[in-house]
């Protein structure tokens, strides 16, 4: 049905991808979706046919539902690992701030 869509356990998580890419329907989506870029925009930037990318974006609408709770479960997973663990950048610059 999707003829440019894969999905295989090992790669990405199992999630969606781009045949032959590492490039998921939730890349494509979020950003076209919350990023604002056309799929010319993503197609020329990723070295992707348009094809490709129409074909990422109709997935996501026959699976939305899916497609987004697993965009909010990633977005939820990494607040969680943000609060457990503190940057080594962040922490370098409050000891540097304190050191002053």
């Amino acid at each position: 049905m999707h003829r440019h869509i894969d999905i295989n356990p090992d790669i990405k998580g199992g999630k969606p991808r781009i045949k032959g890419r590492r490039i998921t329907v939730h890349d494509i989506v979020i950003w076209h979706e919350r990023f604002g870029l056309s799929p010319d925009e993503i197609a020329s930037s990723n070295d992707l046919q348009l094809a490709e990318i129409h074909d990422a974006l109709a997935y996501y609408f026959d699976n939305r539902e899916q497609i987004d709770r697993e965009i909010t479960d990633d977005a939820q997973y990494v607040r969680e690992l943000q609060k457990k663990y503190t940057s080594k950048i962040s922490q370098r610059l409050k000891e540097s701030s304190s050191d002053a």
